[in-house]
C-alpha cells in the first residue's frame, strides 16, 4: 500500500519521499486509517515493524489540518531516553516541511537542557516526547498545562509497566482532559497491559501483529556452556567471523564491564554502554558505532528497545534474558529492514530452565550448536530433567503424618 493512499497532507508526503519510505508496513496500513478517523487503538507489534511512523504520521496530519492553535496537542510517553531520541529524530524528519513543532524531554541531561525543555513547554509546542519521570519533574513545578491535549500515545507500554511507571503514567493522565484520543503500542500483551488499556482506552480497535515471534530471517543458535567458558567463547566467535556490527547483551552491568574489559585486552574494538554512563557519553558511543569507529557494543537491556540501528550482523546473548519478551527484543536488533541476521545465546547450567521457557514462548526449539573441542567438556542441555530432580529433592523433605490406623 502506497502512503499516498492514506490521503495525508502533501507536506507529509514530501517528507515521506525525502526519508525514502515507499510501501506502508502492515501495522501502518491498519493503524494510520484508524487514527485519522479518531479511533482509540491498542497495537501489539514486535520491534522493527514501523509502529513509530504508524502513530506519528496520522497525528502530525491531524495537527496540520486542525484549526486549533493551542499549546501541547499531543504527548508521547516512552520508557527510555534512547527511545525519546529515536522518536524525536523521526519526528524531525516527518515534520520537516510542516509547521508542527516538538520537544524531546528526558532525564540524565544537564541543567541547560532542563531549561530548554521548560521554555518549550511554557511558550508553545505541538508535541511532547518524554519519559514519565522527567515529565513529572516539570509538572510538579506547575508551569505545564495539558488542558488542550488531544492525543496521548503510550509507546513500549509493556516496558514502561515492567520498569514500574504505572503510577507515573496515571498521575500524568490526571492532568489531561477526559476527551482525547488514546493510542497504546506494546510489543507484547500481558495481563497488566490489558488492564491498563481498560482504564485508558475507549472502545479501541485492536491490532495484533506477530506477537512474541522473532523475525523469520534471524538465524538463532545457542551454545550450552559452563559460566567460565562464556568469555572465551565470545572471543572465539568474534575472532572467527568477519562482522561489521555486533551487539553483546548482558543481564548485569558487572558482566558488561567485565566482558568489555576482556575484549579490549584482546584488541577488539569494543565499548560498553549501560546506565552508569551519562547521556552525552552514550550518544557518542552510539555515533561511533554507527560510523564504524567501533564494531562491538556490550550492553545491558538499555539497548534492547528503542535503538534504531539497522545493519547489525550479530547479536550475542551473553546471559539468557530474564524473560521471553526481552529475548525477542534483544535479537530483534538484527535482521531489521528485511535484512538477514544471526543471534547466538550462551546458556549456563543455571540458565537452562529460563531458556526452555523462551523456547516455549516462541514456539521453536533453538538449535544447540557444537562448542569447539578445545573448550573442553560442556554441560548437556537437560532443563526438564533438572526440574524433575529438583522436585524429587523437595519431595524427600516431606514428612508423612503418622497413620491413625
Amino acid at each position: 500500500m502506497n502512503f499516498k493512499e492514506f490521503a495525508l497532507d502533501e507536506r507529509l508526503i514530501e517528507a515521506i519521499d525525502s526519508i525514502g519510505y515507499q510501501v506502508a508496513t502492515p501495522v501502518q496500513q491498519q493503524a494510520i486509517p484508524a487514527v485519522l478517523n479518531g479511533k482509540d487503538i491498542i497495537v501489539s507489534a514486535q520491534t522493527g515493524t514501523g509502529k513509530t511512523a504508524a502513530f506519528l504520521l496520522p497525528v502530525i496530519h491531524n495537527i496540520i489540518t486542525s484549526k486549533q492553535h493551542d499549546n501541547i496537542k499531543a504527548l508521547i510517553l516512552v520508557p527510555t531516553r534512547e527511545l525519546v531520541i529515536q522518536i524525536d529524530q523521526l519526528m524531525q524528519g516527518l515534520s520537516y516541511f510542516t509547521n508542527v513543532s516538538s520537544v524531546a524531554v528526558y532525564g540524565g541531561s544537564d541543567g541547560a537542557s532542563f531549561s530548554r525543555e521548560k521554555q518549550a513547554l511554557q511558550e508553545g509546542v505541538d508535541m511532547v516526547i518524554s519519559t514519565p519521570g522527567r515529565l513529572i519533574a516539570h509538572l510538579n513545578m506547575k508551569y505545564v498545562s495539558f488542558e488542550h491535549i488531544q492525543y496521548l500515545i503510550l509507546d513500549e507500554a509493556d516496558r514502561m509497566l515492567d520498569i514500574g511507571f504505572y503510577h507515573d503514567i496515571m498521575k500524568i493522565i490526571s492532568y489531561m482532559p477526559e476527551k482525547r484520543q488514546n493510542l497504546l503500542f506494546s510489543a507484547t500483551m500481558p495481563k497488566k497491559i490489558m488492564e491498563l488499556s481498560k482504564v485508558i482506552l475507549k472502545n479501541p480497535l485492536e491490532i495484533s501483529l506477530a506477537i512474541s515471534k522473532p523475525a523469520e530471517k534471524i538465524v538463532q543458535e545457542a551454545f550450552v556452556v559452563y559460566e567460565n567458558q562464556k568469555i572465551p567463547l565470545v572471543k572465539h566467535i568474534l575472532a572467527e567471523k568477519s562482522l561489521q556490527k555486533v551487539i553483546v547483551f548482558c543481564s548485569t552491568k558487572v558482566n558488561v564491564k567485565l566482558l568489555t574489559q576482556e575484549l579490549k585486552k584482546s584488541k577488539f574494538l569494543a565499548q560498553d554502554i549501560q546506565s552508569d554512563l551519562d547521556q552525552k557519553t552514550r550518544e557518542e558511543i552510539l555515533l561511533n558505532f554507527r560510523n564504524n569507529k567501533l564494531n562491538i557494543l556490550v550492553a545491558t537491556d538499555i539497548l534492547s528497545r528503542g535503538i534504531d540501528i539497522e545493519d547489525i550482523d550479530l547479536v550475542i546473548n551473553f546471559d539468557v534474558p530474564h524473560d521471553g519478551e526481552d529475548y525477542i527484543h534483544r535479537i530483534g536488533r538484527t535482521a531489521r529492514a528485511e535484512s538477514n541476521g544471526i543471534a547466538y545465546t550462551l546458556i549456563s547450567e543455571k540458565e537452562q530452565g529460563k531458556f526452555l521457557i523462551i523456547e516455549e514462548l516462541i514456539g521453536k526449539e533453538i538449535f544447540k550448536a557444537t562448542v569447539p573441542e578445545h573448550f573442553g567438556l560442556c554441560p548437556s542441555y537437560e532443563p526438564q530433567k533438572k526440574k524433575f530432580f529438583k522436585q524429587k529433592k523437595k519431595s524427600k523433605n516431606f514428612k508423612r503424618k503418622p497413620s491413625n490406623g
